[in-house]
């Protein structure tokens, strides 16, 4: 089992910036892969930004490319999401996911999933 706990959102402005953590504990936790989503109300889960175990591999939505970045450290179980030039659209609840070796962009291939923090950017 994994175990993962999201946090560092809130309500920042337009053109703000936001560093979310994920803290996961439980099996081996950097063999895996760990994947940042989102959902906003009335829409599907959507693929943020993703690092594979090692942390050498990054990748991206286009939506978050320029404005997002997504690192690990392995020493502390954590993943992070720093995220600049926040935008309206950017509103959501943003979750962290946990698979095998490599990332993937289909929330379906996740095994564990944290409880979600939200990120509010207003106009």
């Amino acid at each position: 089992q994994v175990q993962l706990v999201e946090s560092g959102g809130g309500l920042v402005q337009a053109g703000g910036s936001l560093r979310l953590s994920c803290a996961a504990s439980g099996r081996i936790v950097s063999s895996y892969a760990l994947g940042w989503f989102r959902q906003a109300p009335g829409k599907e889960r959507e693929f943020v930004a993703g690092v594979d175990w090692s942390g050498s591999n990054t990748y991206y939505a286009d939506s978050a490319k320029g404005r997002f970045a997504v690192s690990r450290d392995n020493g502390k179980n954590t993943v992070f999401l720093q995220m600049n030039n926040l935008k309206p659209e950017d509103t959501a609840n943003y979750y962290c996911g946990a698979r095998g070796v490599r990332v993937s962009g289909n929330s379906k291939d996740y095994n564990y999933w944290g409880q979600g923090t939200q990120v509010t950017v207003s106009s």
